[in-house]
C-alpha cells in the first residue's frame, strides 16, 4: 500500500494574489496547511498563543520565498481576534481565506460527574466560541474581498459520540452546527464556509503522547480504523485547501470527514 504524502506540485499557485488567515497555526495540521498555503502563493497570517513556535511557522514559509506574518491571538478573547483581523488587512491589504483550526482536547478522562465545570467553560470557549469569534470578524473582511473560503477544523468526534470527554464532543458537535448555520446565511453572498473532520493523524502530539507512550493502545486504534492507518499531517491539509479553492466553488454548509474510513 503506498502512502500519500498530500504535498501539492511546486509550480501550484491555487492561491496567487490571495491573503489566509490560519488559527493554531503554530504546529500539527495548521502549520501544515501554512504552508502549503504558501507555496501555493497566499500571503499568510499564522495566528497562535506561542509565540515561539508561531514564529517557527513563519520562518519556515519565508525559507520557501513566501510572506507571513505572526499575530499571538487568543481565540476566546473578542478584542483578541478583532486585532488579528485588523492585524491582517492592514499588513496584506484583504482577507479571502480562513483556517480556524485553533483547539484543545481539555479533559479525557473523567466521568461528566467527575469532569470540573471550568475545563467545560475553557473547552467550549476556544473550540466553538472562539470559532464563533473568528467568523464574526472573518466575514465582514471576506465580503470586502469579494467573497471567499473559511474552514472550520471540527473532528470525527463532532460525527459520532465517545465516552469520558463529553465537553470535547460537544464542542465538536456545536461547531458543525455552527458551521452550517453560518453557510446558510451568506450562501448567495460569495462566502463558503465548511467544516474538516479529520480522524487519527500524525502530528508531533500524538507521536509523543500516544504512539511512544502507549503503543499498544496506538496499535488498536489504527485497527479501527479501515485503511489500518493513520492520516499524514499533509493529507489533512490536501482537503483543507481544496475546501479553501476554487475547485470545491459548490461546496459549502460540508462536514467533510477525512479518516481513512473510520465513520463508515
Amino acid at each position: 500500500m503506498t502512502k500519500i504524502s498530500g504535498s501539492a506540485p511546486p509550480d501550484q499557485q491555487r492561491f496567487a494574489g490571495k491573503v489566509a488567515l490560519v488559527t493554531g497555526g503554530s504546529s500539527g495540521i495548521g502549520q501544515e496547511v501554512c504552508v502549503r498555503l504558501a507555496r501555493e502563493g497566499a500571503k499568510v497570517t499564522v495566528a497562535a498563543r506561542r509565540e515561539g513556535t508561531g514564529e517557527t511557522t513563519v520562518r519556515r514559509i519565508r525559507a520557501d520565498g513566501g510572506e507571513a506574518l505572526f499575530v499571538a491571538t487568543d481565540v476566546s478573547q473578542s478584542d483578541s481576534v478583532r486585532a488579528l483581523v485588523q492585524r491582517t488587512v492592514e499588513h496584506f491589504g484583504r482577507l479571502d481565506i480562513a483556517f480556524n483550526n485553533a483547539g484543545i482536547t481539555g479533559g479525557t478522562t473523567r466521568t461528566i460527574i467527575e469532569a470540573e465545570e471550568a475545563d467545560f467553560d475553557a473547552t467550549l470557549a476556544v473550540n466553538l466560541k472562539g470559532v464563533w469569534l473568528c467568523m464574526k470578524y472573518e466575514i465582514p473582511q471576506l465580503l470586502r474581498s469579494g467573497g471567499g473560503s473559511i474552514i472550520n477544523c471540527s473532528s470525527t468526534s463532532g460525527l459520532r459520540g465517545g465516552a469520558r470527554a463529553a465537553a470535547y464532543y460537544a464542542s465538536k458537535h456545536g461547531l458543525i452546527g455552527l458551521t452550517k448555520s453560518v453557510a446558510l446565511e451568506y450562501a448567495t453572498q460569495g462566502v463558503r464556509i465548511n467544516a474538516v473532520c479529520p480522524g487519527m493523524t500524525e502530528t508531533e502530539l500524538m507521536r509523543t503522547q500516544l504512539k511512544a507512550a502507549a503503543p499498544e493502545k496506538y496499535a488498536a486504534l489504527k485497527q479501527r480504523i479501515p485503511m489500518q492507518r493513520a492520516a499524514s499531517v499533509g493529507e489533512i491539509a490536501s482537503a483543507v485547501l481544496w475546501l479553501a479553492s476554487d475547485e470545491s466553488s459548490y461546496v459549502t454548509g460540508v462536514a467533510l470527514p477525512v479518516d481513512g474510513g473510520f465513520i463508515i
